[in-house]
């Protein structure tokens, strides 16, 4: 089936030039100039993938993937002139999948939007139901239920983006592993681990901020210092 893919963008001729090149690899583009329209687009079209800039007028980037998250785990793919190291973590940190910074290569954009994609959908297929095992994974007050894809605590939704979910989900279905950060990398991302533990920390962190009761001495998913994180015992 076609992939739609939602281009957020307010430079016309990046727009132009992007949806040209993603149209020759098949894809079906729509395309907004600001955040209002791209979330009405979104709204009414079944949307696989976002390319999204963070600079738009009206609603920008980042408030318009708050929103996005809050409905979805569509991937979310940042291509912005913000290159700090702050900007990116805030990008990651909100729900984006990946982040790519102006200028940009568009064999690079390719091939980070099929392996984004490629991950969606090994995504969704993990989420069915398994009639051999229980679709839901616990420890102490967390449940996590793999066939609806949600998490609550003490019987209250924690709402997690698609990577966080992935996350968890990897230290819960291993209780005594701890894992180096390039082995989550490579099983979440499902792609090679370049040494950037930057999107590890920030999603670590965020996940942290959602399920423990105190952050800063988590219990659920503990530091192994000197290799990983795993998940603390109860």
């Amino acid at each position: 089936m076609q992939k739609h893919l939602l281009i957020v963008e307010d430079d016309l001729a990046i727009a132009e030039m992007v949806s040209d090149y993603l149209l020759r690899d098949g894809y079906r583009i729509s395309h907004a100039v600001d955040g209002r329209s791209a979330l009405q687009l979104f709204e009414q079209e079944k949307i696989d993938l976002i390319v999204l800039d963070l600079m738009l007028p009206g609603l920008n980037g980042t408030e318009f993937l708050k929103l996005v998250r809050m409905r979805s785990f569509v991937p979310v793919l940042i291509v912005s002139a913000k290159d700090g190291e702050l900007d990116k973590a805030l990008g990651l940190g909100f729900g984006a999948d990946d982040y790519m910074t102006k200028p940009f290569s568009l064999v690079e954009l390719s091939a980070r939007v099929n392996s984004a994609l490629r991950r969606a959908t090994v995504y969704a297929e993990e989420g069915k139901p398994d009639t051999s095992a229980s679709p839901q994974l616990r420890i102490h007050e967390l449940t996590l239920d793999t066939d609806q894809l949600t998490l609550s605590k003490n019987g209250h939704d924690i709402r997690l983006t698609t990577k966080e979910f992935q996350i968890l989900k990897l230290l819960l279905i291993n209780p005594r592993r701890a894992f180096s950060k390039e082995q989550i990398y490579t099983a979440v991302w499902n792609e090679d681990y370049f040494g950037d533990d930057n999107a590890i920390n920030v999603h670590i962190s965020r996940l942290r901020d959602k399920i423990e009761d105190d952050p800063s001495k988590p219990r659920y998913i503990k530091t192994v210092w000197g290799i990983g994180y795993k998940l603390g015992e109860f």
